[in-house]
């Protein structure tokens, strides 16, 4: 679905993560259902993480974009943000989202943004608002993630696996 663009990762994320042997383009990218959607990850920090998507593709029967086209783009953003905040020692597992739907898009690419609402030991939470083209909101959402360790050594790395 398109030429993926690299990521922008704040410089002392990238130093940590290389130090650890994690790939962070491959760990932090939308995922094979994200890639199916056309989901590209724009910029990542554990303060902002943005996305887009397509609306083309991931349409309901009456042309809209579809809310659970919206929840996966909101779900991975937050997610990012929750890996990165937790860190490479971390797993975030989402175990709350809600997704409230504003107004419809029909054509173009919606692009979402999460912020922070909270971020502790064990758990974060972003807010995440998706705009259309023309900056109009179409969905707000919030996540909420288990920070969980990682079962063999840094998320991401050779042989770490996700604890179920």
């Amino acid at each position: 679905m398109g030429e993926q663009t690299p990521v922008k990762f704040p410089q002392d994320v990238l130093d940590e993560y290389a130090a650890l042997g994690v790939d962070l383009t491959a760990l932090f990218s939308a995922g094979h259902l994200g890639d199916r959607m056309g989901v590209q990850i724009v910029e990542a920090s554990a303060e902002r993480v943005v996305g887009t998507m397509p609306v083309e593709g991931n349409t309901q029967p009456y042309g809209l974009l579809h809310g659970g086209a919206s929840a996966v783009l909101a779900e991975t953003l937050g997610s990012i943000g929750s890996m990165l905040h937790g860190g490479p020692r971390k797993i975030a597992v989402g175990v709350d989202l809600n997704c409230t739907h504003h107004r419809g898009a029909r054509s173009g690419l919606v692009t979402g943004v999460a912020t922070p609402v909270h971020r502790g030991r064990s758990t974060a939470t972003y807010d995440i608002v998706i705009t259309d083209e023309h900056g109009k909101r179409v969905c707000t959402a919030r996540l909420t993630c288990l920070l969980r360790d990682a079962a063999d050594g840094p998320a991401g790395a050779t042989g770490a696996t996700a604890p179920r």
